[in-house]
């Protein structure tokens, strides 16, 4: 996000980071300029650019700056942290809609369509998402499967109600340094919202950034309610916020 750094849909030591489809009417643009819809072939680079995004973000950090493995060095951590986006991608580009713009993969945005989840055995199976039952610590684990997937789950159907099936869920965004003040962001949701206007629908997000809720209410978002994971040493906050779908004027 041009300065949007991080924001979610997935600890306490920095040197963790020291290493560093649907019927979507979008029309793919000119290969690595975008905004277009990633293969998945692409989904490494994709998940490297949301891993620079998130390098420093607490909810990233929550289920690996666990404590219960402290002999893990910095690189074994940055490799669990790129291997779990890699997984969250590869989901996306099997059952969501994963999105780039920039010259290379710049920035990067994973939404959830209406109808659709990535819960089922197939998308499991072929995203490698079974696989963090092994990588993550027994920590890990119980903050990953037991607090931070059931929390959102139940937050997202608390918030959006008879709409929670029927709504676009932008599960991540993010944007390398390098990428940012050049609006990539901006694109990137602008081409989600455009269609959910036209559908008449809801976009619903967590952001797990304390400057990102004034960007996104720029483009429509309110915060609906606060949330927290509290299993580490401090409260990690999230923002849940909704954009309503604004009424098109006829030409």
């Amino acid at each position: 996000m041009e300065k949007i750094h991080a924001s979610i849909t997935i600890s306490s030591t920095a040197s963790f980071f020291q290493f560093s489809k649907s019927n979507v009417d979008l029309k793919p643009a000119l290969p690595n300029i975008g905004p277009r819809i990633l293969k998945p072939s692409e989904y490494k680079a994709a998940a490297l650019c949301l891993a620079e995004a998130f390098a420093t973000d607490e909810v990233a950090q929550y289920i690996i700056e666990t404590g219960d493995r402290p002999h893990w060095s910095a690189a074994e951590k940055w490799d669990l942290h790129v291997t779990v986006l890699e997984y969250i991608v590869y989901a996306h580009c099997l059952k969501g809609l994963a999105m780039t713009v920039g010259p290379n993969y710049d920035a990067v945005a994973l939404w959830m369509p209406p109808g659709s989840n990535m819960d089922d055995w197939y998308t499991l199976l072929r995203s490698g998402m079974w696989r963090l039952n092994y990588k993550l610590s027994r920590e890990g684990k119980i903050r990953f499967f037991t607090e931070f997937l059931p929390l959102l789950h139940d937050t997202k159907l608390e918030v959006m109600g008879s709409r929670d099936d029927d709504s676009w869920y932008l599960v991540y965004i993010g944007t390398k340094k390098a990428g940012r003040g050049k609006g990539y962001a901006r694109k990137l949701i602008d081409h989600v919202t455009a269609m959910a206007d036209k559908e008449g629908r809801a976009c619903y997000l967590e952001s797990s950034n304390a400057i990102n809720p004034v960007i996104y209410r720029k483009m429509g978002f309110e915060i609906k309610k606060k949330i927290f994971l509290t299993r580490g040493v401090k409260p990690v906050e999230l923002d849940i916020m909704v954009r309503e779908p604004e009424k098109l004027t006829k030409e």
